[in-house]
């Protein structure tokens, strides 16, 4: 079965400037005094790299229905687990 979804090495190339770049924004961002808010942007920006390497380089952009389904029910039970950490957290007196 031939793949009629090829993805050209420019294409690649972009992505990979594109994750570099992403990675000196973290690195930045981290030496900013944001208080509460360095977390989130870091979390953000790396939810953003994630999201370029699961669609990009794993192909996943141009995959079967079945493979979106994988990937969300995966990303459905990270957002349980993290849900379930921070009500744990939360709860607790300090």
């Amino acid at each position: 079965m031939a793949d009629s979804h090829e993805i050209s090495p420019k294409s690649y190339y972009i992505v990979f400037a594109v994750l570099i770049v992403l990675t000196l924004v973290t690195v930045q961002a981290s030496h900013v005094k944001l208080g509460a808010m360095n977390t989130p942007l870091a979390m953000a920006i790396a939810v953003v790299e994630a999201a370029l390497v699961v669609l990009i380089f794993m192909h996943a952009l141009h995959s079967p229905r079945l493979t979106w389904i994988v990937i969300g029910g995966s990303v459905f039970c990270l957002i349980i687990m993290f849900v379930l950490t921070l009500s744990d957290y939360m709860s607790r007196a300090y």
